[in-house]
């Protein structure tokens, strides 16, 4: 989650899609873009360029803030306007009430079929405010986050501690190796998402489309859970739809 989860009656039929590890896109170095020099933020750009990724990474504040983040990890410090540019995949983890602030058009100079990751979270109560076509119309998280941006995305890292991203990665087929759930519209960029998580150390659980994705947002039983595949389809098969109390407004 961006800043880690802070609170640690299924679909008829409904079951994943597929579990387990997949391939890395193509076993070679990508080109991404990360909005957001947050907790998840940063370990991802610490991970990712360790992976021998050509990483940039972009916050609210610009590139002179992200000096030391820079230098540590060899990423390149961009502007938000920039840090797409020629990326094959963009991380947005910025706070959801920030979202509709990105420039728009930030993705126009993206490479081709970009593959955009969104691991945000609404809280309403203690940062977002309320959004209506969350709360009143139904909308999920992340399609209404595909809505603010103009592109569709993939759902993912959003109920996994920071921390996590650089102590729990674990070699395919190992047990006990943690699982982490994504959900998305585009089948191509969930491939490229769940192939970089595998790379990144972790096993996926396909849990559906971006309107599915109510399943992994927050207050959820695969939320901030820390368990494999077995345990993870589980928790996306005991979810409820309804919003508990703590993420209304």
């Amino acid at each position: 989650m961006n800043r880690g989860p802070e609170y640690p009656v299924p679909s008829a039929g409904w079951c994943p899609r597929q579990s387990g590890s997949t391939d890395p896109p193509e076993g070679r170095a990508m080109k991404i873009g990360i909005i957001g020099a947050g907790n998840i933020g940063g370990n991802l750009t610490r991970r990712l360029t360790a992976l021998g990724h050509d990483v940039s990474v972009a916050n609210s504040r610009g590139p002179h803030t992200l000096t030391a983040l820079a230098e540590e990890t060899g990423a390149t410090a961009a502007t938000v306007a920039d840090v797409a540019r020629g990326a094959e995949l963009v991380v947005v983890t910025v706070p959801l009430k920030a979202v509709p602030d990105l420039p728009s058009g930030f993705l126009d100079e993206a490479a081709d079929g970009v593959a955009v990751i969104d691991t945000g979270n609404y809280y309403p109560r203690q940062r977002d405010g309320k959004i209506a076509a969350i709360e009143d119309e139904g909308l999920t998280e992340s399609r209404w986050t595909a809505q603010q941006i103009g592109h569709t995305v993939i759902k993912a890292f959003n109920g996994t501690y920071a921390q996590d991203i650089l102590d729990r990665p674990g070699p395919a087929g190992a047990p006990g190796r943690m699982a982490l759930p994504v959900a998305g519209d585009d089948e191509a960029a969930k491939r490229v998402v769940r192939g970089l998580i595998d790379e990144l150390g972790f096993d996926t659980v396909d849990s559906g489309t971006l309107d599915d994705s109510w399943r992994q947002q927050p207050g959820t039983p695969v939320y901030g859970l820390q368990a494999g595949t077995e345990a993870v389809t589980k928790a996306l098969a005991e979810a409820s739809a309804e919003r508990t109390a703590d993420f209304r407004a």
